[in-house]
């Protein structure tokens, strides 16, 4: 095929023309996007085995290109939207800290978790029933999910970069020990790398650069080079190619091993996390790319929730945790972009990217550790008080002065970070929320579904009282 039939067949497929774009913008816009989603290919690895699982990080990144570029290309050619995809922050902490860490689930159980939870996403979304998911939830409560899973991977990052600490039995004035964060000495040299790493970030992202995050970990992995004390080490095989071996390696076995009522409330939180994430991700790109309506509305929202959700099934089959859509899409639609054509170019990269992902294991912990802070960090900015109502009627700004926002919204954001447990902070929000809308007489206020999801959590929070649970 020629460069004018190519170029015919993309005009065609992609619909250019129609929406303002060109090959040459489209193709800078997909680089664009995938230099701002690279970090993902080092972090996933990192996070996945902070809960024990013992993972072989070269395989973890493997499956992570793969998923990352075969659903961002399924995504251009079925939706024709510039949203690219890839295993997500947020997920990959609960599956790691929580399913792994606490649990004690095998790290295939644990996709087995993922597996399931996008099937029901993937059923919710052909049934039509998504919409009344996205509103059987307040959006404050959608709000604090995220802020809290931000500060949580914030903590994640402070942990990994040897900046905080914890003290497991500090004797205390009243004569007790307690355990405490604390704030670790700064004088090491991976805290060093860290510190160093995270002040490359944040003078990148100020002037306005765009893989920010991507540079900042490859500046500081070249100062962990530099610097004494082997605080990085090269891989004996940096280009011994990708290694297929965790693909379908997932296992249903977690719903036995849990009991019934934990499993369905893990698989809860998880399709929380994913679908809430999924619909603001698509709303800010799409406003970004003009996308929506005059109604603020995604129209064929659909098409991408459907990828996106079998996304999450293709991550938890491939053992590379839920793949959701990026916010950093909008990198890409911000230089240009518009339509499927870019983030077929950005899952091209990741594919490409498979040869080289043994050297995944040439960056420490300490120069990851930066991204996850600013991920964190920008996770929160959903905190910013916006005024009036959504197209729900729901208010989009948090009342910090009513008790009914308040409450839930700080259990939510602050039971995530201090337990290391996602469940547990929508649990609690969730929870409060109920038990405060009935104690001011506002029962019919509240989504008939929502009574059911928090009566499964207090029992969840009771188990141990009500059933003598040791899970």
């Amino acid at each position: 095929m020629s460069s004018v039939d190519a170029g015919g067949f993309l005009e065609k497929q992609f619909k250019l023309s129609k929406l303002g774009t060109n090959l040459g913008t489209e193709f800078i816009a997909g680089l664009t996007t995938f230099m701002v989603m690279a970090y993902i290919i080092f972090v996933n690895p990192a996070t996945l085995n902070m809960g024990g699982s013992g993972l072989d990080i070269k395989q973890v990144a493997t499956v992570t290109c793969l998923v990352a570029g075969v659903m961002s290309i399924a995504m251009g050619l079925y939706t024709n939207r510039a949203v690219a995809l890839a295993p997500g922050l947020g997920i990959n902490a609960i599956v790691a800290f929580t399913l792994v860490g606490s649990m004690g689930l095998t790290f295939p159980e644990a996709m087995g978790v993922v597996v399931t939870e996008g099937i029901i996403v993937t059923l919710l979304v052909l049934t039509g029933v998504r919409r009344y998911v996205l509103e059987m939830v307040p959006l404050i409560m959608k709000k604090a999910i995220g802020v809290g899973i931000g500060l949580f991977i914030l903590l994640l990052g402070l942990k990994n970069a040897g900046v905080i600490m914890f003290h497991s039995g500090d004797f205390t004035a009243e004569g007790s020990t307690a355990g405490r964060l604390d704030l670790a000495p700064l004088n090491t040299w991976p805290i060093f790398v860290a510190i160093i790493g995270l002040l490359a970030i944040i003078i990148l992202m100020a002037r306005n650069v765009k893989a920010a995050i991507f540079w900042g970990m490859i500046i500081a992995t070249i100062v962990a080079y530099i610097v004494p004390g082997n605080v990085a080490v090269f891989p004996d095989h940096p280009f011994s190619g990708p290694d297929f071996a965790l693909l379908g390696d997932f296992s249903f076995g977690y719903f036995s091993k849990l009991g019934a009522l934990t499993a369905i409330l893990v698989v809860i939180s998880l399709l929380m996390t994913d679908f809430f994430d999924t619909m603001g991700t698509l709303i800010a790109v799409g406003g970004q790319a003009g996308y929506l309506d005059e109604k603020g509305e995604f129209p064929d929202a659909e098409k991408p929730l459907l990828i996106d959700s079998l996304a999450a099934v293709a991550g938890g089959a491939a053992s590379a945790s839920s793949a959701t859509s990026y916010i950093e899409s909008t990198a890409g639609v911000s230089v240009g972009g518009r339509s499927g054509l870019t983030v077929v170019v950005t899952g091209i990269l990741f594919l490409l990217a498979l040869p080289f992902v043994a050297l995944v294991g040439a960056v420490p912990a300490v120069a990851t550790a930066p991204a996850l802070i600013v991920v964190g960090l920008l996770m929160m900015n959903t905190l910013a008080d916006d005024e009036g109502e959504d197209r729900h009627g729901q208010r989009k700004g948090i009342d910090w002065s009513n008790m009914e926002d308040a409450f839930p919204v700080a259990l939510t954001m602050l039971v995530m970070p201090f337990t290391f447990n996602i469940t547990y902070g929508i649990g609690a929000g969730f929870v409060s929320y109920v038990i405060i809308k009935l104690a001011r007489g506002k029962a019919k206020e509240v989504n008939p579904a929502m009574y059911v999801i928090a009566a499964l959590f207090l029992l969840y929070f009771l188990r141990w009282a009500l059933f003598d649970a040791q899970f």
